[in-house]
């Protein structure tokens, strides 16, 4: 037996234990596929110096997700906490860090609320993404502030090239009364493309929060045991060509406007009216084979209504508006000098604007950033190198870097290694929200290592990798409740993935192994971060039969805690998703698909429920090449 196959067989049974099941389903490393988001240019994924994972269409489609979050979770060190439910607030951990030390870009442009730091992940629709990159580590030499525990970047569909005139559709129904229908057009030929979708989802969803109104820790501190209904409307429109021989246009654009219902007060409001929106142009000039120059334009708006509805009188009262707006503008240079060498300079600049109920005491805040980047191969050997430098109108200036290193060795074997520095500059909340925000904090700073070997074979792969992070002036409470750059945090790590193509069986395998302490001083100390599960494990095993296709995932995650006292403490759960779909012809498929087949309970944050066994039905139109 080849030696890569006793581990990848280790991480399989592992993921298939009894203690590990759930839902979901993709390749754990793509071969020859091409990333940008890991060095802002174009480069194989296998040859990366830092961890990375491609989730393209096909993979998003058979997988049979009905949302960003349930696509992500269990994927190499990435842990989620939901707040009940379809549509309903989920916070994204990557390798421990916070929730808002990831940094998200759509088409290149950088999203997320300027006020509390969170990305609204289940309001971005999975029918308008073609692809989606992760990057696991810190990249802010390359790109700023949030990208502490990496970067993930998602891309709106496109018309493949070459393509002509094209269509697709969907229209699928599930349990709790979901419903959803997608449906776009594009084209693509020799000196432009374009693409255009729409989409809407809607579901009754389930009682999202258990809680009561009564004492502390009670949860939602509210008594509404009622189905908390979720709709998302969105489109998405992109397009792009060329301008001669040199020149090339590209414009993109991304509305999601949601409806979402939780549990809730009239302090706080239990309905929210929100919108995501992105809009972007890139010009491109590459006046020779050596040299590309880019300039990009961007906008993104996080905009939230809030209402408390009552159901006794049938009367809808304001609660709270918070919108933020960041406009984004940047120039990229890359120049080739010398064979497999290439330099990168560029300079971003980022404004915050924050609109609101609340009466925040700034409202706006502008940062530049230049950073420098160098590629090189040397034979069997890589290397990569990243400084950038931000000034930040609150702040002032901070430096990061980073330093990458790749060995090719014998029977595809890959070593890597890698450092970098991070930051993530204070929300508006944080900094100026009235009597609760403190203007004279710091940024918080990170510094990681991470050490990988990994194996590419025809038709399997496997990676891991080690990695500890160390993240300083973490802000938090001292003993007169203020807000101060006082808490610390040690984050160490494992990540292992495996692919293997045998005997027609597709198996995915992804298992993650983080231990997040807090090492602050006080009551706190050597406490684990709260709501991060130290284990979780995934695998997705599927095979076709002629015109079906089957597919089961199974997904694990152990035990976490709630607080930072560790005292609410939330058992491992695990779950096993099955999958089915039948090619009616060469253009029609009808998918089937049963999730959390074993009506397994349990929470990712405590009080908040999550749905049980789920069933649904999806039929799908789109031409055969």
């Amino acid at each position: 037996m080849k030696p890569q196959f006793p581990l990848l067989s280790i991480a399989i049974a592992l993921a298939l234990s009894p203690a590990a099941m759930a839902s979901g389903a993709i390749q754990a490393t793509d071969l020859d596929t091409v990333v940008v988001t890991a060095t802002r240019t174009a480069i194989n994924a296998e040859d990366a110096n830092v961890p990375v994972q491609v989730i393209d269409r096909a993979v998003i489609e058979r997988s049979q997700a009905t949302s960003l979050p349930e696509l992500l979770r269990g994927r190499a060190g990435i842990n989620l906490a939901n707040q009940g439910g379809p549509g309903k607030l989920t916070s994204v951990f990557l390798r421990g860090t916070e929730s808002d030390h990831v940094l998200v870009l759509v088409d290149g442009v950088r999203i997320g609320s300027a006020t509390s730091g969170m990305v609204m992940f289940q309001d971005l629709p999975l029918d308008q993404i073609e692809r989606i990159e992760i990057v696991r580590g810190p990249r802010s030499s390359l790109y700023g502030s949030e990208a502490i525990g990496g970067v993930i970047q998602i891309f709106t569909r496109r018309a493949a090239a070459g393509e002509g005139l094209r269509s697709n559709f969907s229209l699928g129904l599930g349990s709790n009364s979901l419903r959803q229908a997608a449906a776009g057009i594009g084209s693509s030929g020799e000196r432009g493309w374009f693409q255009a979708q729409g989409a809407w989802q809607r579901t009754d969803g389930i009682d999202s929060c258990r809680g009561t109104a009564e004492g502390w820790g009670a949860g939602c501190f509210a008594d509404e045991p009622d189905r908390d209904g979720y709709r998302n409307t969105s489109v998405s429109v992109r397009g792009g060509g060329k301008l001669g021989d040199t020149v090339e246009l590209e414009g993109h654009a991304l509305v999601a406007d949601a409806f979402n219902e939780y549990d809730g007060s009239i302090f706080g409001g239990n309905e929210a009216d929100t919108r995501q929106q992105v809009f972007g142009g890139r010009l491109g000039w590459r006046p020779n084979q050596g040299t590309d120059v880019n300039v990009r334009i961007g906008r993104a708006d996080d905009k939230s209504n809030n209402h408390f509805y009552d159901h006794a009188t049938g009367t809808r009262t304001f609660a709270s508006n918070f919108e933020t707006r960041r406009d984004t503008a940047s120039v990229q240079g890359d120049f080739s000098v010398g064979e497999d060498q290439l330099l990168s300079a560029g300079v971003d600049w980022l404004r915050d604007k924050v609109t609101s109920s609340t009466d925040f005491t700034v409202k706006d805040r502008d940062n530049t950033g230049l950073f420098l980047a160098y590629q090189g191969s040397f034979g069997a050997h890589s290397l990569d190198a990243s400084v950038r430098h931000d000034d930040n109108e609150q702040f002032g200036g901070h430096s990061t870097g980073s330093l990458g290193y790749g060995l090719k060795f014998g029977d595809g074997f890959r070593f890597t290694a890698s450092a970098g520095t991070g930051f993530k500059v204070p929300t508006f909340n944080d900094l100026y929200y009235p009597v609760y925000g403190n203007p004279d904090l710091e940024p918080e700073e990170s510094t990681t290592l991470n050490l990988g070997i990994a194996q590419f074979g025809q038709g399997w792969n496997w990676t891991f990798n080690v990695f500890q992070t160390d993240i300083d002036e973490l802000i938090g409470y001292d003993t007169n409740f203020a807000l101060l750059n006082v808490e610390e945090a040690r984050i160490r790590g494992a990540e292992l993935t495996g692919f293997v193509s045998l005997a027609g069986w597709d198996i995915n395998a992804e298992l993650s192994h983080i231990d997040p302490r807090n090492r602050s001083a006080g009551a706190n100390h050597d406490h684990w971060l709260p709501r991060r599960s130290r284990n979780t494990a995934r695998v997705d095993v599927d095979r076709a039969f002629g015109a079906f296709r089957v597919g089961v995932t199974g997904f694990g995650s152990g035990e976490r805690y709630d607080d930072a006292a560790n005292l609410v403490r939330l058992g491992g759960y695990g779950t096993l998703d099955l999958r089915v779909e039948y090619a009616i012809n060469a253009d029609w498929t009808l998918q089937a698909r049963a999730s959390n087949v074993f009506d397994r309970e349990y929470e990712t944050i405590a009080w908040y429920n999550q749905p049980g066994r789920e069933y649904g039905l999806t039929l799908r139109y789109a031409p055969a090449n």
